[in-house]
């Protein structure tokens, strides 16, 4: 039996939102597909509901590099539905060719962190108080390679051509841990929650520098798992009774790139409060306006400036 219960997952048509999307439906949850391509999204739509002959399940379009899009969706979404119990910040894009979105901003960084940091942002105060009440954000073991360049944020003078993709992935979880502090000192029960989900081929590292692409094809029987196997971090993390807020989940085996699901390795940057601080205020400018929606209903309190 279904309990009215409303979930968003973006990225939902593919690869690891494709299967937390299943996760969810299979739990009960109404899920709202945020997904760039509608069409695809809609495939998927239909391949779900085979598998899960009860799923509830709507398809919305989300272009996360673009703030239009992201605002037209959160008001979408806030026009038709009062409450929203699950946000699964699931999608995102690897490309080295130092793109930039609408605004100028690095396409990785525009669509990995700030496209969800907005997102949060506009819907946050859709989420009843409670610890069922979750935001699931997705880094990547990536972070380890990251910091965050606040002096070349489109990372134009980097060797690396992997740095702006790790970055952005050590901004998701900063953000994570930082929106945690703040539901805290706004004496908000949601609860905000990150993962990762070891290595996957979900298409996402087609893009990457030819050389290491053929090296990850080439060792990935050996180092990944499967898509579905791959959800099971964002799955905990979305409906274990067990978390607690700015926990951090993903695979236990070889290098943390599959096995049981359990409490994530992170660097000692990715836990530095003054940087994620700093990134807070930066993605605020970013996105030209302040992070709302964390003041308790009925109360003065304000969260952390």
């Amino acid at each position: 039996m279904r309990m009215n219960r409303t979930a968003i997952v973006t990225g939902a048509n593919s690869g690891v939102g494709f299967y937390t999307t299943i996760g969810l439906a299979k739990a009960g949850f109404s899920v709202v597909m945020a997904c760039r391509n509608r069409n695809k999204a809609e495939a998927a739509s239909a391949e779900i509901r085979h598998l899960v002959v009860d799923a509830e399940l709507e398809v919305m379009e989300l272009d996360l590099s673009s703030t239009t899009s992201v605002r037209a969706f959160a008001s979408g979404f806030r026009e038709q539905h009062q409450h929203l119990n699950i946000l699964v910040n699931n999608a995102g894009v690897l490309d080295v060719s130092g793109r930039k979105n609408d605004a100028g901003i690095e396409l990785q960084l525009a669509t990995n962190h700030l496209g969800h940091f907005l997102l949060t942002s506009m819907l946050i105060e859709r989420m009843p108080d409670e610890p069922g009440s979750r935001v699931v954000s997705l880094s990547s073991i990536a972070h380890k390679q990251g910091r965050i360049a606040f002096d070349d944020i489109n990372c134009e003078h980097q060797q690396d051509k992997l740095f702006a993709y790790a970055q952005s992935k050590l901004a998701c979880l900063m953000f994570a841990s930082e929106l945690q502090r703040r539901l805290e000192a706004a004496s908000r029960k949601i609860l905000s929650v990150c993962a990762h989900p070891g290595g996957t081929d979900s298409g996402l590292f087609d893009n990457m520098p030819r050389f290491q692409y053929y090296a990850f094809r080439l060792l990935a029987p050996f180092i990944t798992h499967s898509n579905e196997e791959a959800a099971k971090p964002s799955l905990h993390a979305a409906l274990s009774p067990e978390v607690r807020g700015g926990d951090y989940f993903g695979p236990q085996g070889f290098r943390d790139m599959r096995g049981p699901v359990g409490h994530a390795a992170r660097t000692p940057y990715s836990e530095d409060q003054e940087v994620a601080t700093r990134l807070w205020q930066l993605s605020e400018e970013l996105i030209g306006e302040p992070f709302t929606g964390l003041k308790r209903e009925g109360s003065g309190s304000p969260g952390i400036d």
